[in-house]
């Protein structure tokens, strides 16, 4: 078999003679107690974020890049990325005595490019986008014959990662259970070879963001194939496409995947902070989070499981939206709205009917003179069944209930946007959705691009620490403009969702009639 294939064997070998310790740490497999009270089984995590640069990524790039011949060194490396493994290039460039050039976005934030140069990273920023960036990092390679480090996709990067299994059996041989989270699969394939050739029982299982399930995919199709937009909250896994040769190995030797929501990952950063009182980033509590579903699937008790918290290099402003988003993730917070009429006593009666329940957020404006729509949002208890008993008793007394738990338009914009409805001369109104990358002239270009034909009825933006930000937008597009309407949409390049018939438009933003 070719080296770029290498059999289980050969991987075993690579991962036990990898020199990365001559940089990364042995870190500790730290037990959780709360989490595992609450679960009935053991649980342990896998405190990645100790290392230098506060990321697993740190063991790949070192191992390939000390792979590498004297004459590829003295010539210097390469990659392309805004997060964790630029930093892992940098520093293991630094200690290897390897010039490490890594291209980064424009967009990306002043922290992620001020730590890079802070572990001797020679920083080139290019382009709007990851793709662009990725594009000039090749013409830089091959102009000034740089070797390109990539984040997952080889045989010693894989290797690299697969030294957190070996640790991971030496700190408990009896685990029963291995959690691993899944963007290109580098990780999760490291440490799968690593265990199903020491310990094949234990169960390794991938965990994706439900939004970039690219390895889910691949999964189905039985070969990778490129998804047509990701997620980008769980920026550290938003790949939208497995790798060849991570998904040959992930292939032959994970158990299962399982994908998880926002809401469920933002769950799993509060578990880690309760019990560790470490802030992860969120892909870095995503295999957390797959832990919980699937042990909560299965009704899992007594076992002995393990996670990866992968990286902690967290936005600080992407706080405000984990804390706002946490408690549902969790089955703790139900979000309702509520048709009341409009008249004096009606807010009273509400909230008797709900009793001594905590009110986490209560949301109303007069719009009708009938008819109040309340957005309102509930503490819980006992979870769903909880929630569902208080639609199923206000339905009963004769209110028109509808949960808006899961609705992320309602969570993302609709909350915040409670001020009235749109007045009944705003005609032909289409709501949508975008992901706006955080950067200079967005705006101007999303305005240019569309053109000056259609009436803005409606704009929301709210920063949440991230990359990209979440707007909502309304427009007055006449029958004989849609055609043109959407293809302008088109050429923008923004990723877009039409939410005109989202019940949560319906009933809070709608023109009246």
């Amino acid at each position: 078999m070719s080296i770029e294939q290498p059999t289980p064997s050969e991987y075993l070998r690579k991962i036990l003679l990898t020199p990365v310790y001559d940089v990364a740490r042995v870190t500790p497999l730290e037990y959780m107690e709360k989490l595992s009270e609450r679960l009935g089984s053991r649980v342990c995590i896998k405190r990645e974020d100790l290392q230098p640069v506060h990321s697993f990524k740190l063991r790949g790039a070192y191992n390939k890049i000390a792979q590498l011949s004297d004459e590829a060194k003295a010539r210097g490396v390469i990659a392309a990325s805004a997060g964790n493994h630029a930093q892992g290039c940098a520093l293991s460039g630094t200690r290897l005595g390897v010039k490490a050039t890594i291209v980064m976005p424009k967009t990306t934030p002043d922290i992620k490019v001020d730590a890079v140069r802070r572990f001797g990273g020679n920083v080139v920023l290019f382009g709007n986008s990851f793709d662009e960036a990725y594009a000039e990092s090749q013409r830089l390679a091959k102009e000034e014959g740089l070797t390109l480090i990539p984040p997952y996709d080889d045989p010693d990067v894989i290797a690299g990662q697969g030294t957190i299994a070996r640790e991971l059996l030496e700190q408990d041989s009896r685990l029963t259970h291995v959690f691993v989270q899944v963007g290109g699969g580098g990780l999760a394939a490291g440490i799968a070879v690593y265990i199903k050739q020491i310990l094949p029982d234990v169960k390794v299982i991938g965990v994706e963001a439900k939004g970039s399930a690219c390895l889910q995919a691949a999964w189905d199709k039985g070969e990778p194939e490129t998804l047509e937009r990701v997620s980008l909250f769980a920026d550290g896994v938003a790949v939208k496409r497995i790798g060849n040769e991570t998904f040959r190995v992930l292939r032959e030797n994970l158990d299962e995947v399982i994908t998880c929501s926002n809401d469920e990952i933002c769950a799993a950063l509060k578990d880690i902070f309760d019990d560790t009182r470490a802030i992860a980033e969120p892909s870095g509590a995503l295999s957390l989070a797959g832990l919980k579903k699937y042990a909560a699937e299965h009704d899992i008790k007594g076992a002995r499981m393990a996670c990866i918290l992968s990286g902690a290099n967290m936005n600080f402003h992407t706080l405000r939206f984990v804390s706002e988003r946490c408690e549902v993730g969790e089955r703790r917070e139900g979000i309702i709205s509520v048709t009341i009429p409009e008249q004096p006593g009606a807010f009273l009666a509400l909230c008797k009917k709900l009793g001594n329940r905590m009110v986490t957020e209560f949301n109303y404006r007069f719009t009708d003179p009938k008819h109040a729509e309340i957005f309102t949002s509930l503490r819980l208890t006992g979870g769903t069944e909880e929630l569902e008993k208080i639609i199923d008793d206000l339905r009963s007394s004769g209110y028109s209930v509808t949960d808006m738990t899961r609705n992320t338009f309602a969570k993302s914009h609709v909350r915040y946007m409670i001020g009235g409805r749109a007045p009944a001369t705003v005609k032909n109104e289409r709501i949508l959705s975008f992901q706006f990358p955080e950067r200079a002239g967005a705006l101007l270009q999303f305005l240019e691009t569309l053109g000056s034909g259609f009436n803005v009825t409606m704009f929301h933006y709210r920063n949440h620490g991230a990359e990209y930000g979440r707007v909502a937008c309304g427009f007055e597009v006449s029958p004989e403009q849609q055609d043109e309407f959407y293809e302008n949409l088109s050429k923008l390049g923004f990723a877009w969702w039409d939410e005109t018939d989202n019940v949560a438009c319906a009933k809070f933003l709608a023109p009246m009639e």
